[in-house]
């Protein structure tokens, strides 16, 4: 379970929402494969849903069980509608496909990721496993 904890873009614009209020929650099995589902405010505060699966990566096991650790998510967003519809590529039907980058932390149940989302910004995200 993971919940935005601080969202910035990369362009300044008065449209943009920097509270995405995200709030999701990923299944991993033994191999590092996941999938997973997430809610958040977008960019221009309408209401998104991510569908996605992907792998985790382990980079570094630091010392007292602190793992560094790099995940790739792939799947489909809905929710950019309107006069926003065209600000994500591919986005005809109001479902775009979506690749994200994550480098992120994680240490017994508490972990912490930087996500990033295209060329448009990045979100810390923090979050417990159960």
């Amino acid at each position: 379970m993971q919940t935005s904890l601080f969202t910035q873009h990369f362009r300044s614009d008065s449209e943009h929402n920097e509270h995405q209020n995200l709030i999701g929650f990923e299944l991993h099995n033994p191999g590092r494969w996941f999938a997973g589902i997430a809610w958040f405010k977008n960019s221009f505060d309408q209401p998104t849903w991510y569908f996605y699966g992907g792998r985790e990566i382990s980079l570094w096991q630091l010392s007292h069980g602190i793992e560094v650790r790099a995940k790739l998510s792939a799947g489909l967003l809905r929710g950019y509608k309107g006069d926003k519809r065209d600000n994500i590529p591919l986005n005809h039907f109001g479902i775009a496909p979506a690749i994200l980058p994550t480098i992120g932390v994680h240490w017994k149940r508490l972990e912490a990721d930087l996500i990033v989302f295209g060329t448009a910004g990045m979100m810390f995200t923090g979050g417990l496993r159960f």
